[in-house]
């Protein structure tokens, strides 16, 4: 008679920064299957995907300390910026029906 297996508890995966301290990466990872198509356009594949999650952005973020008055102001932007593009949006929809 077999054990039922216990399912392994998943970690998330941690990075390290410049000072040694652990930090959790957030977000799924991303992954570009390669096909007969080539390497080539995998990697523009994968370029494009990267900086539509915003990989790139964050990383140049990352690149230097930022102050927590400096980090609320852009959370604050970058929720304004959301805001709009929504309202857009639904005008966009609006105006269709």
């Amino acid at each position: 008679m077999s054990t039922p297996e216990t399912p392994t508890p998943v970690t998330p995966t941690v990075t390290t920064n410049d000072r040694g301290q652990y930090e959790p990466v957030q977000g799924r990872p991303l992954e570009v299957k390669v096909d007969d198509r080539g390497v080539e356009r995998a990697i523009r594949k994968l370029r494009r995907l990267m900086a539509s999650e915003g990989v790139l952005r964050e990383i140049k973020r990352r690149r230097h300390y930022e102050k927590p008055s400096v980090k609320g102001k852009r959370k604050l932007r970058e929720a304004e910026r959301r805001r709009k593009r929504r309202e857009r949006k639904k005008l966009q929809i609006d105006s269709r029906a």
